[in-house]
């Protein structure tokens, strides 16, 4: 409660149900810290209305009529690059959830579950972090092994960055895509635990990423690692 009152966190909601979105307001709205500073029921109203106001964050609905929501996160993304988003969606489609955070969405959320994991949610995100539940994290990392078995094409990122990272660091990144915590790493490599910290900011600065969890998605986005981690990885390591 003490991290909401020093700083207001401020909300757009795109949802075409009017019922839907005032449900969610009217959440939002009772955390300290938090406002709605818009709604809109259609991607290209959202896009008109979001080139008008400030916000922090976009929950965005994935199913949406004329422009749905991986297209709206796509225009969203060119108008406002460091805005965060929010997927909301009602299906538990791991391709909807992939194309989602590959176009340019931080966290994937279903709408089944908003009145317990919104908050969190909104904070992990605008921290920096990648929100997944646990379901859908799974469902993430398996459609991602799919896609990635369907394209074998060398990619120079990846080619670029296995370069660039030593194999120390290649074998700490890894091991953190399993789920395994620093002191577990320091553990399996023979090394200290303060030796593996120096090694993941190293990782961090050199992938550009802010946190382990982004560092872990990076990885298997561009074929670092070879995905076979599990939705533990996602949890921050102690």
């Amino acid at each position: 409660m003490r991290e909401l009152e020093k700083r207001l966190y401020r909300i757009f909601i795109v949802d075409d149900n009017t019922n839907h979105s005032a449900g969610i307001r009217q959440l939002i709205e009772m955390e300290p810290g938090m406002k709605v500073v818009g709604i809109a029921t259609s991607g290209n109203e959202a896009v008109q209305k979001l080139s008008k106001v400030e916000t922090d964050i976009i929950l965005m609905d994935m199913n949406m009529p004329e422009m749905d929501g991986i297209s709206t996160i796509e225009k969203i993304v060119e108008l406002k690059p460091n805005v965060k988003i929010l997927a909301l969606t009602g299906y538990d489609d791991p391709d909807l959830v992939f194309r989602a955070m590959q176009t340019g969405a931080k966290g994937y959320i279903l709408k089944t579950m908003v009145t317990s994991q919104l908050r969190q949610a909104i904070l992990e995100i605008s921290h920096g972090k990648v929100f997944l539940p646990t379901t859908l994290a799974t469902k993430f990392f398996d459609e991602f092994q799919n896609q990635q078995t369907k394209t074998e094409r060398p990619d120079p990122v990846r080619q670029a960055l296995l370069n660039y990272l030593t194999n120390r660091e290649k074998e700490v990144l890894a091991l953190l895509t399993e789920g395994i915590t620093y002191k577990g790493v320091a553990d399996r490599l023979v090394i200290s635990e303060t030796t593996v910290k120096t090694h993941v900011n190293n990782i961090f600065q050199k992938l550009q990423v802010n946190d382990r969890t982004q560092a872990v998605l990076y990885a298997l986005k561009h074929g670092l690692v070879n995905g076979k981690g599990s939705n533990e990885s996602l949890k921050p390591a102690v």
